[in-house]
């Protein structure tokens, strides 16, 4: 937050600690007694901006930790799930719920892969975004601004990602960079990101990337709408790796919407499917895949036979 960037640090030490002796709670009541038109939330966020003193640092602890909280507290519920029998019958793939060494041995490749891989991007991705223009401070934008604003990045992103993914389906770059992903044909929750490193930075552009152009062109981004967009992306993500169908599931309201039986299909069938959020893309370019897609270009094919 600009207004609290002003310290000067004598060493890498002292940059990358608080800069000052004050507890997290004296800069919150100081900033409380002198802002109260701020909100409980905003007065939070200010004061562990000017607790940090340094606004790369204090993003990126934050994001860090914010990015693990979500993604494993997001796959929880999925692996609590796949240990309960009553809700086999709604899993697609029924005949496959991954096992306890296979849920732990996915968990080690993407924790490496977070630490190794994220952890730089996510470090690097305050400077290049305050660069374009990225505001930390309060307030807040509105919600409206925010809903509008992730709502683009999500169709960005579906973009590159269907794009890039189909891509990534291509021969030599199936066999040397995606086939990690495939590992497993029935996908679980805790897989949405178990992917080689190469993987992660080429997906992982559409998710960052899309935030950072758009704030590039517009001047109008705030970090908060960033995190509520990467929660969003992340839930999306793991949902659709949960591997489980539901009568209340997005898609039955949204046909839009891809959902887990979308790319659930994607692993069991090595082939089409490639969108992430949204199935436009897919059904544009007949890259469906599925029984019902099947179907339809079977009877496409015959009509088209009929007329000539």
């Amino acid at each position: 937050m600009d207004v609290f960037n002003n310290a000067t640090y004598t060493s890498l030490a002292d940059a990358m600690l608080p800069h000052t002796q004050n507890t997290y709670w004296h800069e919150f009541s100081e900033i409380s007694r002198y802002n109260v038109q701020l909100n409980y939330f905003e007065r939070l966020w200010a004061a562990w901006y000017a607790f940090m003193g340094n606004d790369v640092l204090a993003t990126g602890i934050m994001s860090f930790l914010m990015h693990e909280l979500v993604y494993f507290g997001r796959s929880l519920p999925w692996m609590i799930v796949d240990r309960i029998p009553a809700m086999n019958k709604y899993k697609i793939q029924n005949q496959k719920v991954p096992s306890t060494k296979e849920q732990w041995d996915c968990a080690k490749l993407v924790l490496l892969s977070h630490f190794t891989v994220e952890l730089p991007q996510i470090w690097l991705f305050h400077p290049m975004a305050q660069y374009f223009g990225l505001a930390t401070s309060v307030p807040f934008p509105t919600v409206w601004t925010m809903a509008c604003q992730i709502a683009i990045f999500f169709v960005l992103e579906d973009t590159w990602h269907y794009w890039t993914h189909r891509a990534l389906h291509w021969g030599p770059l199936y066999k040397n960079i995606h086939k990690i992903h495939h590992q497993y044909s029935a996908p679980f929750g805790l897989a949405a990101e178990y992917a080689s490193p190469i993987e992660v930075m080429i997906l992982g552009l559409g998710t960052i990337g899309s935030p950072i152009l758009w704030c590039a062109i517009t001047k109008d981004l705030h970090i908060l709408t960033m995190y509520i967009w990467i929660v969003l992306r992340l839930f999306q993500a793991i949902d659709a790796h949960s591997g489980y169908e539901f009568p209340y599931s997005l898609h039955h309201f949204l046909p839009f919407w891809a959902g887990a039986d979308h790319h659930d299909t994607h692993h069991e069938k090595f082939i089409g499917n490639y969108s992430s959020s949204f199935r436009w893309w897919d059904y544009a370019l007949d890259t469906e895949s599925g029984p019902e897609a099947t179907k339809r270009r079977r009877e496409r094919k015959l009509a088209k036979a009929k007329a000539a």
